[in-house]
């Protein structure tokens, strides 16, 4: 037999009424997020140094003229070249949702970014070790370097770190917040 226990309810006292500010944007549309991350001021300045920096190790190491010889070089123009595209891509996105005062931060475009960066990061990272390698390896062992064009390598290969260097915090503040949603929506 079923029997109900006598509980007391206390009663609950209703919120205070807030007074909005006329220029503020709607609830849940805009929040303060960590500067790096997707929709903000650091995210497009890490996006845009990413992508200009991609696009000089391009210039730069198309200009030797010798580096369809070398599969690494061609190799770098390739991924240096999927980063300047992929880092233009978000930075456009981070710029209109500045614009437009909306926040960048739901599950889905999180975890685009995170698989976008992780992908090209390592894409890149890899081309510029590859590239470093072969440059040691010319410059210093066959001693084949004529004039600056090893100058020219090591620069190219240079703006390709650098790239890598500015995208491990977008990726890295993209990934912490979709292991953070992520973790939220399955807690109780």
């Amino acid at each position: 037999m079923l029997v109900s226990r006598q509980t007391t309810v206390h009663p609950v006292a209703a919120p205070p009424l807030q007074v909005e500010l006329a220029d503020a944007p709607p609830p849940g549309l805009w929040m303060n997020s960590p500067q790096g991350s997707a929709g903000t001021l650091g995210g497009v300045g890490l996006r845009l140094l990413q992508a200009l920096s991609a696009a000089a190790s391009i210039a730069v190491m198309a200009s030797t003229g010798v580096f369809p010889s070398f599969s690494a070089f061609s190799y770098l123009i390739a991924a240096a070249s999927l980063q300047c595209l992929w880092s233009l891509a978000p930075a456009f996105v981070y710029i209109y949702a500045l614009l437009v005062k909306r926040s960048l931060l739901n599950l889905r475009a999180m975890f685009i970014f995170s698989v976008g960066d992780w992908i090209t990061g390592t894409l890149t990272l890899s081309a510029a070790c590859a590239s470093a390698g072969v440059t040691i390896v010319i410059d210093n062992d066959r001693k084949i370097c004529a004039g600056n064009l090893c100058a020219r390598f090591m620069t190219a290969i240079g703006m390709a770190f650098i790239s890598w260097f500015a995208l491990a915090p977008s990726f890295l503040f993209n990934f912490v917040l979709v292991v953070t949603t992520f973790a939220s929506l399955l807690a109780p």
